[in-house]
């Protein structure tokens, strides 16, 4: 069986399994379409989706007043025959429009949307919308004549003109972590070779996007909820002005996806399982963003240490993959490719002055050659994310994480033993199913004993197609959940300001970023540990010019003398304003 969804600048055929057209489904389905306001039908190929219409579309959407336009696109596929999917899909779009003129639904309110349980599930919502170039479209697509069936293989949902942005103005919002802040600036620069405008004022824009992540519950509840708010301000926008358009991105970087299976995380289905990019590429791009001056890169992946590079087959047969002592994985070991030591070690060669960074890895990736690179390059960052989620042995393997809280501490050691004044930040989830209060005290020890730098800790929140979801119990208490919570952030809070407090009286290179958010007087900007780093916006000298004095500008390194910390920002003096290199003789 396949789902056919159309809208009026879009059509997505979704191929189901018969024991899946259920009433439920269909209940399920035609919610969804209601509140984005999508015409849906099915059928037995899809070819012949549009045959095969179970639902009354005119009754239910109250959108195609006839199936008239239907007929045309069956004629139009018999000429067509076996063309491929993409093509029919374009065709049976372009044809809908040009025989009838489809107004927009009126979306249900929020009370109906929950009553259907549109909320959820959001992630599959979003893999079957628009694409980011659709929202970049023109209010609409010129009308073609249905006898021409000259159709593109595969044809672009839009051409050349309808990209440019015309000083249109651009409005980005971010959530999430730094693979999304990172979307966001990639998804900027596109737009800006187009000619499009940044805005900050929302009233100002003409096209809206959102930068997010579905992992967890929360972020996609927030997203929904901020839709809903912006269908508001497209709803009362004057009709002189060009249509607003509203979009979600996901997250670009250099490998996607995750093998590992832990029981309580979507990534495996939301994103899919891993594969990364060719090391080449990267290398390039990372090169292209030095020349631009640009002073730090992040590495980003859903599983970013387990990277392989399998496109180059001379390199497919090398050794298979070296893990952490005392972890395992929930798969087969892997072959050959070309792992993140090696790509590590090619993007830090390509300009001493870059720092590089990188996230999110796992435990269980840190073999000793990519330990060793991060102490002997300068321009590594000599910060490191280790995600224990628990300090519990038990919570760990009902999570399926593949070590104990034993190995966990043991590489800890080896870690810091490796690399002298590394920062470290880890993340913590809070009543995940089962979870007892001695597992609890177990994690709350882990923070007392590890004193992270930084922290992301969550309270669990179950999600769809996990196989916690399937197989485990979501049996701790909400309140018990967020008193848990609090107790695991007081007690990081304590024991990271602790850490920071290391630093004072050290000095340490920060780059700068720009001015405090909390006064004007204040610079700030980020160390070696990627911690927060206030300092006063005074002329300082510059080193590498003897004589000259100056004020510190974003992207210049600068000294700073370390006064005080907390667990989340150091403040201290600016020294001067020097090079990554220049610098070692001070830190």
């Amino acid at each position: 069986m396949f789902a056919m969804f159309i809208t009026p600048h879009l059509c997505v055929v979704h191929k189901i399994t018969a024991t899946t057209v259920t009433v439920a489904y269909i209940q399920r389905v035609l919610a969804l379409c209601q509140a984005l306001c999508i015409h849906f039908l099915i059928g037995s190929s899809p070819h012949t989706c549009v045959v095969g219409t179970t639902i009354s579309i005119s009754q239910t959407l109250g959108c195609f007043s006839a199936m008239h336009p239907l007929r045309r696109v069956l004629r139009a596929h018999r000429c067509l025959r076996w063309r491929p999917l993409a093509s029919v899909s374009w065709l049976l779009l372009r044809t809908c429009r040009a025989s009838c003129n489809l107004s927009s639904t009126t979306c249900p309110s929020p009370e109906r949307q929950q009553e259907h349980g549109v909320q959820k599930d959001f992630s599959s919502r979003l893999a079957t919308g628009p694409t980011f170039q659709h929202f970049l479209r023109n209010a609409s697509v010129p009308q073609e004549n249905l006898s021409s069936l000259d159709v593109e293989d595969p044809p672009p949902y839009l051409t050349v003109d309808q990209l440019l942005g015309r000083q249109r103005k651009v409005y980005l919002e971010t959530y999430g972590c730094q693979m999304n802040v990172n979307d966001t600036e990639i998804a900027w620069s596109i737009l800006q070779k187009s000619g499009y405008l940044r805005t900050n004022n929302l009233q100002e824009a003409d096209v809206i996007l959102l930068v997010t992540c579905s992992i967890r519950e929360k972020a996609e509840q927030t997203i929904w909820n901020r839709l809903h708010q912006l269908r508001a301000l497209k709803t009362k926008r004057p009709r002189s002005r060009v249509p607003l358009r509203i979009g979600i991105l996901g997250i670009r970087s250099i490998m996607r996806g995750c093998d590992n299976m832990c029981s309580y995380c979507i990534v495996p289905f939301t994103r899919g399982r891993e594969r990364s990019r060719p090391v080449a590429s990267i290398v390039e791009e990372v090169r292209k963003l030095s020349e631009q001056g640009l002073k730090e890169v992040t590495l980003l992946g859903q599983n970013v240490n387990s990277f392989r590079d399998n496109s180059e087959v001379q390199f497919n047969n090398a050794m298979s993959t070296s893990l952490s002592r005392g972890f395992s994985t929930n798969y087969k070991t892997k072959q050959g490719g070309l792992r993140f030591a090696h790509l590590l070690d090619q993007v830090s060669r390509i300009d001493p002055e870059m720092r590089i960074r990188f996230t999110s890895p796992h435990p269980k990736d840190f073999p000793d050659e990519v330990l060793q690179l991060i102490h002997e390059r300068d321009n590594i960052c000599k910060q490191i994310h280790v995600p224990a989620q628990s300090g519990s042995s038990r919570v760990l393997e009902a999570m399926r994480r593949g070590y104990s809280r034993e190995a966990y501490v043991e590489l800890i050691h080896h870690i810091r033993e490796s690399i002298p004044g590394v920062s470290l930040s880890s993340d913590f989830i809070a009543g995940f199913c089962g979870e007892t209060e001695e597992d609890h005290l177990q994690t709350v020890s882990l923070l007392r004993e590890v004193q992270y730098n930084m922290g992301f800790l969550f309270a669990y929140s179950m999600r769809q197609k996990t196989r916690a979801y399937h197989r485990l119990k979501d049996d701790v208490p909400e309140e018990v959940k967020l008193r848990r919570l609090e107790e695991l952030i007081t007690v990081f809070r304590k024991e990271a300001t602790k850490a920071n407090k290391t630093s004072v009286g050290c000095t340490q290179l920060v780059l700068v970023e720009g001015h405090s958010k909390r006064s004007s007087t204040d610079l700030c900007g980020r160390n070696d540990g990627n911690l927060k780093v206030i300092f006063p916006d005074v002329e300082i000298e510059d080193v590498t010019n003897s004589g000259l004095r100056v004020r510190a500008q974003p992207g210049d390194y600068v000294l700073v003398k370390i006064t005080s910390a907390s667990s989340q920002t150091l403040k201290g003096h600016v020294l001067c304003r020097t090079t990554l290199k220049g610098s070692s003789a001070y830190c």
